[in-house]
């Protein structure tokens, strides 16, 4: 029976977790992240669904040919899982393997559904591979600050909409707390209001995985590049690697990636189906 494993026994998992894989899997069985994870035996794991904390999807661990797990999980996705999604407002269920020998039993298991897929790419950056003559220049009344408690906290009120700020973080983050103690963060500022943030969404050692996002009516100019090249110095100057997830389809995140000087490392694949 597919059973949900408390938060101090998700170390039984990193057994069963692909040590070339996904950085999220990592954070959340690491205790790093929030997230849950199900799987088929509480006492010795031989696979599992891990869903990330974030509501940012699912992912698939262990051994894809565990029949006593494949057999239960579209019973345990209608029974459990989509019930609890469909409560705070997801539409779709998300899904990657840990492994790329994931993908063929993905599609088998769901096959009687309607089953979408899409490419995903992820990116690493290393001090050599950086590119700091790239570096643009602010748009004048456009102003970059780091991420501190001074800034969350707000208590001079300047911050207008300080409540963005406050969404990405516990989006990604068991406390504000825990981000200010394992994660770094840049954000631009216009007229008193955050228009962008990149920030460290996953934390696993000394790996940072990017979340970064600029408001509708500031896109188009080149914040996210911009904010991009002060997180990564920030990275560099403090021997941590900075690590880029994104969907192969969107063309501006690549690009900034790789005008940055991010190399892909691996690309895998993820699939969706409405619940």
């Amino acid at each position: 029976m597919i059973s949900e494993l408390q938060q101090s026994d998700f170390h039984k998992c990193l057994r069963i977790l692909n040590e070339e894989g996904q950085l999220e899997a990592k954070a959340i069985i690491a205790g790093v992240n929030p997230g849950r994870v199900f799987v088929d035996d509480t006492s010795i794991p031989k696979s599992g669904l891990i869903w990330l904390g974030n509501n940012d999807g699912f992912i698939f661990i262990g051994d894809e040919n565990n029949e006593h797990f494949n057999k239960e999980i579209n019973a345990f996705i209608d029974n459990v899982i989509t019930p609890e999604a469909k409560k705070i407002g997801l539409q779709w269920f998300e899904g990657v393997g840990n492994h790329q020998r994931w993908n063929s039993q993905i599609e088998s298991l769901f096959e009687h559904r309607k089953l979408g897929s899409w490419p995903q790419k992820v990116y690493m950056l290393h001090k050599e591979d950086y590119k700091p003559e790239r570096e643009l220049v602010l748009e004048q009344g456009y102003v970059v600050q780091k991420m501190d408690k001074a800034l969350y906290e707000n208590k001079n009120g300047l911050i207008k909409n300080i409540e963005f700020l406050h969404a990405k973080i516990t989006e990604f983050w068991l406390s504000p707390e825990h981000f200010f103690n394992e994660g770094i963060g840049y954000c631009i500022i216009f007229n008193n209001e955050i228009v962008s943030v990149c920030f460290s969404g996953f934390v696993v050692d000394n790996i940072h995985c990017i979340d970064i996002e600029t408001l509708e009516a500031h896109q188009g100019k080149k914040l996210a590049q911009l904010i991009a090249h002060h997180f990564v110095q920030d990275c560099l100057e403090h021997n941590r690697i900075p690590y880029w997830d994104c969907m192969e389809g969107n063309k501006p995140s690549v690009a900034v990636a790789e005008n940055v000087g991010f190399c892909n490392t691996f690309n895998y694949k993820g699939y969706e189906f409405l619940f």
